[in-house]
């Protein structure tokens, strides 16, 4: 896949929708009812790109007040989705260790390596940081694939997509925009800015639910890379 033309038309077409009104609210985001809970491989970027992702939300917030942002704790990549969130799911009813055991032994084969967070793009209900990535990640991935499939250990790896990127969603809209034209300016404006590199030292099993919410993730276990 080509990362950039990918995030290019994803970018383009989202645009368009939402300029012609047809994004995509959140509802179920303020929702006491939403139960949707899985269990994933997450990415966290460092402290540096946080603050660049942060002072690039708070401009966004200065013009859409009224949207859903992430703060720094629930920034993330996904590496995979083990088991996809959904309505019901109990931790208590799978071995965890069953699965840090799987995990570890792809892990075990791999050292630290480099993303870069460099501009913007959109689907029709986010904003999303663009990720670029070594081949290594999607190794891993592939790796993992491979490995989980030969278990009988619930899992719903690539179920909704085989997952290829490394962006990281950082704004979801839950209310219906007040000043559109302001916020494509604004988007234009960071379109291609640079968030920053950092090395992927370490990747986090978590529970979670369906927004990473740092209230509702429960760090399951945590996997050193080989520098």
């Amino acid at each position: 896949m080509n990362l950039a033309e990918h995030y290019n038309k994803l970018y383009r077409d989202s645009i368009a929708k939402i300029a012609n009104g047809n994004y995509e609210i959140d509802r179920l985001i303020d929702s006491d009812a939403d139960n949707r809970f899985g269990i994933t491989l997450v990415i966290r970027p460092d402290a540096e790109t946080n603050h660049k992702i942060q002072q690039f939300l708070a401009e966004v917030k200065a013009i859409e007040p009224d949207q859903y942002y992430y703060q720094n704790a629930d920034i993330h990549i996904t590496l995979m989705s083990v088991i996809s969130c959904y309505d019901g799911f109990d931790l208590n009813a799978i071995n965890i260790h069953d699965y840090v055991q799987v995990i570890q032994q792809v892990l075990n084969a791999y050292r630290s390596f480099r993303i870069h967070f460099k501009g913007l793009t959109a689907s029709p209900s986010c904003i999303l940081i663009q990720g670029f990535l070594t081949e290594t990640l999607n190794q891993i991935r592939d790796d993992l694939r491979f490995a989980f499939k030969n278990t009988d250990l619930q899992q719903s790896i690539d179920k909704r997509y085989a997952i290829q990127t490394a962006h990281s969603t950082i704004v979801r809209l839950r209310k219906q925009l007040q000043a559109p034209d302001a916020l494509f300016h604004l988007l234009e404006k960071y379109r291609n800015f640079d968030f920053g590199t950092f090395e992927v030292k370490q990747i986090e099993l978590v529970y979670n639910d369906w927004y990473q919410r740092e209230q509702y993730v429960k760090k399951l276990h945590i996997f050193s890379l080989d520098q």
